[in-house]
């Protein structure tokens, strides 16, 4: 059992609230067997210790544990002590759509992009190339040094995606690897059209629905497809989306990310749990999403890496639909997997406060993937946290790009110390 005391401010979260961070100021926190079991001011936290192993035999008083120290004569010898002596922790982020099973580096397209060259989906087509050429040993140990990066910077709950192998053996391959590492599975086949297939889209929209598909059952959790100009149109969305959902698969879906199609209605139709990039998006199309009830994932670090416009998520808000915010770390239109990284763009460019996106980033990505578990630290959630190098939450927007995750729990276990070893 870990008592963790001498916390400026404990964001415990609200799942049901966006922005409803439920902060707790000079608080502490309770973890047994990898959960919370009780969070509140550190003043309480000798009640909360004597009525979780009390029994009926324990009794302590104020003066038993104090800054962080047992100093009671009772046996709390099971009992960690940790005090942070005044930093502020947060539930580990949710990244909920990630691009991590890939080989190959498109830097040079980066370059171009940022010299006036304008992004289109087709260049996906470059990573399938090196992907397909690499070994399952190289795209582990690719991925597993994204995670690595990703971990230290605060994400504890990864969703994944295939889509860089589009054939049969490449795409069960990489859902194989993923599966490895996360349960956050997802199948996206249809992420483009495979250049041996460039004059023949229906003819990769069926090989998906009649081979890949049916191969990948109860290996994806999650069906996602590419809802796009360059990409796939709304009918092939449409089948494969529902072949997914026929063999047990949950939908999301990549939409309007280039331009203001119909991909986002069709989600909703669909019964998508998130439609993931929404860039253009009509007040229609969020009033169907809000009715509907579907997660809209946004993804601020592929606006800042394309160029593309920021939405506003003032609009989002006020149309009643429920957000959150992802890395989309990928190779090609965003290569950054720092969820800090996407908190402060969403508040500078997109218009969240602060609140807003720190919430979207922990208990909105756990939306994004149905899960009750992560994105919070009521009781009951895995003990799953950051513990910042700061005095409060604000700090992440406060100060981009300066390393402020200190310390990483999955479970209740240490998993990340970037603390100075001097």
């Amino acid at each position: 059992m870990q008592l963790i005391t001498g916390i400026s401010e404990l964001v415990v979260n609200y799942l049901d609230t966006l922005g409803e961070l439920g902060v707790i100021t000079d608080a502490a926190l309770l973890i047994d067997d990898g959960r919370v079991v009780w969070s509140g001011p550190s003043a309480q936290a000798d009640t909360a210790v004597e009525s979780h192993l009390g029994d009926g035999g324990l009794s302590l008083n104020d003066d038993d544990i104090a800054n962080g120290e047992v100093t009671s004569a009772n046996d709390l010898s099971g009992l960690e002590t940790i005090d942070l002596g005044g930093k502020a922790v947060i539930p580990g982020f949710v990244d909920s759509h990630n691009h991590l099973i890939f080989a190959g580096d498109r830097s040079e397209e980066f370059a171009a992009r940022m010299a006036g060259q304008k992004y289109s989906a087709g260049g996906i087509a470059t990573t399938v190339a090196a992907t397909r050429a690499a070994s399952e040993a190289e795209l582990e140990a690719n991925l597993v040094h994204l995670l690595d990066q990703a971990k230290r910077q605060g994400t504890t709950t990864f969703e994944i995606k295939s889509g860089y192998g589009l054939t049969v053996t490449d795409e069960i391959q990489a859902l194989d690897i993923i599966n490895r590492h996360t349960e956050e599975s997802t199948l996206i086949a249809a992420h483009v059209v495979p250049p041996e297939f460039k004059d023949e889209p229906e003819r990769y929209v069926d090989l998906v629905i009649d081979e890949i598909i049916p191969a990948a059952t109860g290996k994806a959790k999650w069906i996602d497809v590419f809802c796009e100009t360059g990409a796939f149109t709304e009918d092939q969305t449409r089948r494969i989306i529902e072949a997914g959902k026929s063999a047990g698969m949950k939908p999301r879906l990549h939409a309007n990310q280039l331009t203001e199609g119909g991909a986002l209605k069709l989600g909703a139709e669909l019964g998508c749990v998130s439609v993931d990039h929404a860039t253009f998006a009509s007040d229609e199309d969020l009033a169907v999403l809000a009715e509907a009830g579907t997660v809209v994932t946004l993804l601020p670090s592929i606006e800042f890496s394309t160029r593309q416009p920021y939405p506003d998520a003032r609009r989002y808000v006020d149309a009643g639909v429920s957000l959150a915010v992802a890395s989309d770390c990928n190779p090609g239109s965003g290569f950054s997997n720092s969820m800090p990284f996407v908190i402060a763009i969403g508040v500078r460019d997109l218009h969240f406060t602060v609140e807003q996106a720190v919430w979207a980033a922990t208990a909105g990505g756990a939306n994004a993937l149905q899960r009750t578990d992560v994105g919070h630290l009521g009781v009951g959630a895995r003990a799953d946290l950051a513990i910042l190098d700061a005095p409060s939450y604000r700090h992440l927007a406060y100060r981009p790009g300066v390393q402020l995750v200190e310390r990483v729990y999955s479970g209740g276990e240490l998993i990340v110390d970037n603390r100075s070893r001097d």
